[in-house]
């Protein structure tokens, strides 16, 4: 009798345990799926990102975005990948599969695709579920497609300084050695002479940023040749203040053009001329890298102080209001003086990721790090 009492209790309760059990594996959080795509090795997961000893002052949290599903990406120059899904960091380097753990640009296509622009010439592709390395040409005029690799070593270094996805959904990538397009089944060296007008023949060297404006009309800063534009038929290059070398670009929300400036701060340009934004103070005499426009309207601006020795103290990230700057250093929670990431997520929140692993978010009123 006591053996039938147990058998009667013991089913009942197996098959709540299986029914539970087998709901518990239909519904998962919005960010299970991301880790059960992710490539199938022994990816390092931690709770920050932490700093290894010998590159932690070289090595830069350098590029980041925030994917369709909530899940925010960096790019470093040392440590690979790292991807936060709200409590844990992945972090992914050539063990995974990426080609070096230099990374200097990322960019999630319309498709769920990210792209990795890395130190070496080599495009990582990433899929969900692994990394395919994707060599891009070197050479004038040449087309690749996406699954030849070289087969001779070593590569001749190329970095990938940027990757921009225009409204006809075509890939720009900017390199070293010039500026390449990327139309979903090869890459094709930009700009073809028979195509485009190019009277000063520029080469589009060194591009470190790309922009598309709203009138359709392609950005590009360069090193070497200024600030060139391109039209959709002619190229024309514009050196404001006579100089030649400049890095990040923004479009407000009124259509200007920021862009930024070595050493002297940041130049905006409203259609017809160019005008130095002036704070009178440590911001002109940055060097500025990433800058965006946030929710509220408030411009951020990312910068590396100009003289060396005074880095340490002086640079950081900048908010201007459209009236006045505001100044964030390591006094307020910044990592580092030298900030490089800027991101918005979904939220509102900024994320900002600076010299020597240092990567913090900011919620407008302070920052947490996010690093050991």
């Amino acid at each position: 009798m006591k053996k039938a009492n147990l058998q009667a209790l013991t089913y009942p309760l197996l098959f709540l345990f299986f029914i539970i059990a087998s709901c518990n594996g239909q519904v998962k959080a919005p960010h299970e799926n991301a880790r059960e795509n992710a490539p199938k090795t022994a990816a390092a997961i931690q709770t920050k990102i932490r700093k290894i000893p010998g590159i932690n002052k070289a090595g830069n949290v350098h590029c980041g975005l925030q994917d369709k599903d909530g899940n925010m990406w960096f790019g470093t120059t040392g440590q690979g990948i790292y991807r936060y899904d709200g409590s844990s960091f992945t972090n992914f380097t050539v063990k995974d599969g990426l080609s070096s753990n230099i990374i200097y640009s990322i960019l999630e296509d319309k498709t769920g695709i990210i792209w990795i622009g890395t130190d070496i010439g080599i495009v990582c592709r990433y899929d969900g579920k692994s990394f395919t390395p994707i060599s891009l040409p070197s050479g004038d005029g040449q087309d690749l497609l996406p699954n030849a690799l070289p087969t001779n070593n070593p590569r001749v270094k190329n970095p990938v300084n940027c990757i921009y996805q225009v409204k006809n959904g075509r890939l720009w990538f900017g390199t070293h050695k010039g500026v390449y397009q990327y139309n979903g089944k090869s890459f094709t060296r930009f700009p073809q002479k028979e195509v485009v007008a190019n009277e000063n023949n520029l080469r589009l060297e060194a591009t470190y940023n790309i922009l598309e404006d709203r009138n359709g009309n392609m950005w590009f800063s360069t090193w070497f040749e200024g600030l060139i534009r391109y039209n959709g038929k002619v190229i024309t290059n514009f050196k404001p203040n006579n100089e030649v070398w400049f890095s990040g670009l923004l479009e407000d929300k009124n259509g200007n053009i920021w862009i930024g400036r070595r050493d002297k701060g940041v130049v905006r340009y409203d259609g017809k001329t160019f005008t130095n934004v002036v704070q009178h103070g440590i911001l002109d005499s940055c060097g500025v890298d990433a800058m965006l426009q946030d929710k509220a309207g408030n411009i951020w601006i990312s910068t590396e102080f100009g003289k060396i020795t005074e880095r340490e103290t002086k640079g950081g990230l900048w908010r201007y209001d459209g009236k006045t700057f505001k100044n964030f250093t390591t006094k307020d929670g910044l990592p580092e003086n030298a900030a490089f990431c800027l991101v918005e997520d979904k939220a509102g929140n900024l994320w900002v990721g600076t010299r020597g692993m240092g990567l913090c978010r900011f919620d407008g009123k302070k920052f947490t790090s996010f690093s050991e």
